[in-house]
């Protein structure tokens, strides 16, 4: 038998570990150093049962190591440098990160492990496109203070469909998409993938080769055509599709969730904790459509008290490896803009079968707490259930009832909030870090357009219903944890690391200058830090912007199968488990916590789900990018209709070619250049305070300004402001 049948019989059939997985690719490619590999072929021949992105991730890990080379797009062969000096050297330079372009074609690498973002020309680029994952070779030329880089290759695309305007020709055609970000890009389509669009219509890509060489335009088909469609709904819809979130759902997806029905066999009835009978009721949103949480209430005979949170059992209905799972996966989330959601499951699931609608019988995947009077949970259950939800309560009219005390189900919501202080009051206590973001949100016409903006206040009604969730997601993550005895059982955690000492260092001499003092020698002294700066905020108007840049400085949560804890919320075990309509996570999570129920012992592949755990994590961020964007267009429109108006303000940033405002009712920002004013000014190293030249007039950070709208550009996302004198 010679040494590579020998080889191969030993892999046959097996699923690797991550580390292992590694070391049998790379034992193959060293057996065979001439030879170039693809995911499938490195499946086939390691006759292996992990999956394409355990696949994927392996080989990619194994290029950053200098081990392998990628030949072209998800073709390896072996380094002929590996374990060599040369590839040793090499691996210092090479990270791996995200690309953000700007108009000029040039792009910033955004990347996790090091501080500052890494430039790249235009001639560098390798014909990345916004949001593409990418390797990079940084260096720090001469004399410069910061390191720039060369983009080696691009591991992921970050999408694939772009929408945009089609010029058509007499041969082609060629679509120019409608982002900034994107104006050097063309896709080349023929004529007889135009789907009868038309020259000057909107129409969206689908990217079907790359080309082979840096200076290659993509070529791409037409999956769909928006005519001339135009205005806030197609910026949008192409928010979305630049994400690379797609608008609609595929037939098999559709034919697989139409299929569905919610029909209860009295067999499956018996395999339910029966909680029907239970006072349960939801509070959401006055738009929500879709109720995935519910709680529930009653005394117990001892006189402790029994809340169930309730989660609908999406589970149930998207199975592993079903289209439904396939593009849930692919999704991981659904999409909040200002005017629409775009959402990770079928309007059939979201919003019917996993709604947890008054009046009706509901599956659902349940976290039953009983607390004693003191409000410390005692006992806690967990599985599969059957609910019958009371009522529907919006936030508003919850919060009536709190405030009021009188109203539909008044006792329950009463002592639900009275427990769910105390949860709040012990989390702060152990540690946790209070920064609320302001949240905008806009009063929208028929038409979708802003009439009006304000920032939405969070009060008892919405933390009652955020403890409780805090509560199931802590302590599911902590049932797991404990199950483990040992032996690891891989599930999804919801982690948050401690903040990176240099950067808060940076941070308390920002604070410092504007005269709120931190201490930061531990992660306990940083927290309890912030929230003296929290409670100072509420006194201070100049330090309420020191908040957002403390949460900039702080790390940003993520998902991943190595449980670090949650350092913001100061809880050593933390899920996600209570919105499995919205986020992919809760779906795995909630299918592993299955399998590990009573005495069951489940252990998932964890490179597996590690691969997963990376592209949720990924899929959140840009979500996050397209909510954040809908806003800026949202302020921008709003804006368009108060030319000429004056609002109060305040100066948000600086840097050298002039200041930052920040109008106060709309949370609009633009860039007023220092050449706008009669005379220069010198900005401080400090980037806090800005001085005239003749005047000796000080500009300085979180300084109240009356702000003039002169000018916006919607389709830029900029809005032009000037100063005016405190009379005007």
């Amino acid at each position: 038998m010679s040494k590579k049948k020998k080889f191969k019989q030993i892999n046959m059939g097996q699923k690797l570990k991550a580390e292992d997985l590694k070391k049998a690719i790379f034992k193959l490619m060293k057996t065979n150093p001439k030879k170039r590999y693809n995911f499938k072929q490195v499946i086939k021949k390691l006759g292996l049962t992990n999956s394409k992105d355990s696949v994927i991730d392996a080989m990619t890990k194994l290029s950053a190591d200098g081990k392998l080379f990628e030949i072209e797009p998800g073709r390896f062969r072996l380094d002929r440098f590996a374990d060599s000096k040369k590839a040793v050297k090499s691996r210092r330079k090479l990270h791996i990160g995200f690309a953000d372009l700007t108009r000029s074609g040039a792009a910033y690498i955004q990347i996790e492990e090091l501080e500052d973002d890494v430039y790249v020309a235009p001639k560098h680029t390798h014909n990345a496109m916004q949001g593409d994952r990418v390797q990079v070779s940084v260096h720090k030329p001469r004399g410069r203070r910061k390191a720039e880089g060369e983009i080696i290759k691009i591991l992921d695309r970050a999408t694939e469909h772009f929408l945009g305007t089609l010029r058509v020709y007499s041969n082609y055609a060629i679509l120019t998409p409608n982002s900034f970000k994107l104006e050097h890009m063309e896709v080349v389509v023929r004529l007889e993938d135009l789907k009868d669009a038309k020259d000057g219509e909107i129409a969206v890509v689908k990217v079907t080769d790359w080309g082979k060489k840096r200076d290659d335009r993509p070529t791409g088909i037409v999956t769909s055509v928006l005519g001339e469609a135009g205005g806030s709904d197609l910026a949008m819809k192409s928010i979305l599709i630049n994400k690379g979130f797609e608008l609609e759902f595929s037939d098999a997806v559709n034919r697989e969730s139409d299929q569905l029905t919610e029909a209860l066999t009295d067999a499956e009835i018996t395999q339910r904790r029966d909680m029907r009978d239970i006072t349960t009721f939801t509070i959401d949103p006055d738009t929500a459509k879709d109720f995935d949480d519910a709680l529930s209430y009653r005394i117990l005979e001892d006189g402790r008290k029994e809340i169930g949170v309730h989660i609908a059992d999406v589970s149930h209905y998207v199975r592993p490896n079903t289209s439904l799972d396939k593009e849930a996966s692919k999704r991981c989330t659904s999409v909040y803009l200002v005017d629409r959601v775009l959402p990770m499951l079928p309007e059939k699931i979201s919003n019917e079968l996993c709604s947890l609608r008054p009046n009706e019988d509901k599956r659902t995947f349940s976290a039953v707490f009983i607390f004693n009077e003191k409000g410390k949970v005692e006992e806690r259950w967990f599985g599969k259930t059957l609910i019958h939800s009371d009522r529907r309560f919006t936030y508003e009219e919850a919060q009536e009832v709190i405030e009021t005390g009188e109203g539909d189900y008044v006792n329950e919501l009463l002592d639900l909030n009275k427990i769910s202080k105390k949860l709040r009051k012990r989390k702060f206590k152990n540690g946790a870090i209070n920064f609320e973001s302001p949240e905008v949100k806009f009063k929208l016409d028929e038409e979708g357009t802003p009439v009006d903006v304000y920032v939405k206040v969070r009060k008892d009604a919405h933390m009652l219903i955020e403890e409780y969730m805090l509560l199931a997601n802590k302590e599911v993550a902590t049932y797991i944890i404990n199950k483990s005895n040992g032996v690891e059982i891989p599930f999804v955690y919801r982690v948050h690391d401690e903040p990176d000492q240099e950067r808060i260092a940076e941070f308390a001499r920002f604070a410092l200058e504007l005269g709120f003092k931190m201490k930061f020698q531990t992660p306990q002294e940083i927290a309890d830090s912030f929230m003296e700066l929290d409670e100072a905020a509420k006194e201070n108007e100049a330090l309420r912007m020191l908040q957002p840049i403390a949460i900039r400085s702080m790390s940003k949560a993520a998902y991943t199968s190595d449980n670090i804890g949650h350092y913001g919320l100061a809880f050593d075990n933390y899920s996600h488990f209570t919105s499995p309509i919205r986020r992919y996570s809760d779906v795995l999570a909630h299918r592993i916590l299955e399998k590990n129920l009573e005495d069951k012992i489940f252990r998932t592949d964890k490179g597996d789900l590690e691969a997963q755990c990376k592209h949720i994590s990924s899929q959140e961020r840009k979500a996050m990018e397209a909510e954040r964007e809908s806003v800026k267009y949202k302020q921008v429109e709003y804006s368009s209709k108060h030319l000429g108006e004056v609002f109060d303000a305040h100066i948000s940033g600086m840097i050298d070619r002039g200041i930052f405002v920040q109008i106060d009712h709309s949370h609009a920002e633009g860039l007023i250049g220092f050449e706008k004013f009669d005379e220069s000014f010198e900005l401080e190293s400090s980037r806090l305070k800005a001085v005239g030249t003749r005047s000796g007039r000080i500009l300085k950070m979180g300084q109240k300004v009356r702000a003039r709208i002169t000018e916006t550009d919607i389709e830029k996302r900029t809005i032009e402001l000037e100063l005016v004198d405190e009379e005007e």
